[in-house]
């Protein structure tokens, strides 16, 4: 659905941006992001799907605009309406691999997983950790393989990223991430 034409649309990409800019670069969770952001190489995309079956449509769209198009480095496909318990979207995420794969695209594209609820194996359900990957509205983040590789290889100390978000997000909180979100 284009955002010019849908006033929710609209209200909940500029909502996924702010997060994008406030949380992903601002708190660099993501030493990666500010680049590409910066070079509207990011595409938002909304869908309003109301199930499943109508997600997986949408998601093979965003697929096939990923291919066509190679200006576009990632996407993040934002989907309110469909999978607002984590529980019901974490085992959707199953269908997501199954689709890039049936599609031929498995080594191609790669999603990365973000919803409001998220939470890590193991963790409380408000830790702050779990932030790293919460975000506004439950959405689904295309990666090319190609570039996240390009991208780990000259990163200097890539595995350490994931510790070190854990440790920037507990020093600050959840109640002061949640308030950093809010504004």
């Amino acid at each position: 659905m284009n955002a010019s034409t849908d006033p929710r649309a609209e209200q909940v990409i500029g909502a996924t941006r702010d997060w994008v800019e406030k949380v992903v670069i601002g708190l660099e969770l993501c030493p990666f992001a500010r680049r590409e952001l910066v070079a509207d190489r990011v595409r938002f995309s909304f869908t309003d799907a109301a199930d499943e079956e109508s997600l997986l449509h949408a998601l093979a769209r965003e697929l096939r605009l990923l291919l066509e198009d190679p200006s576009i480095e990632t996407s993040l496909l934002i989907h309110p309406e469909v999978l607002a318990r984590f529980a019901d979207y974490n085992a959707f995420l199953d269908r997501v691999d199954a689709l890039i794969e049936d599609m031929g695209l498995d080594g191609v594209f790669q999603a990365a997983s973000f919803h409001p609820q998220y939470r890590f194996d193991g963790t409380a359900l408000h830790a702050a950790e779990n932030y790293s990957n919460r975000s506004p509205y439950p959405m689904l983040h295309l990666l090319r393989e190609e570039s996240v590789a390009r991208a780990v290889a000259s990163y200097p100390d890539v595995a350490a990223i994931p510790a070190r978000n854990v440790e920037t997000l507990k020093a600050m909180g959840a109640a002061a991430i949640r308030q950093l979100i809010a504004r």
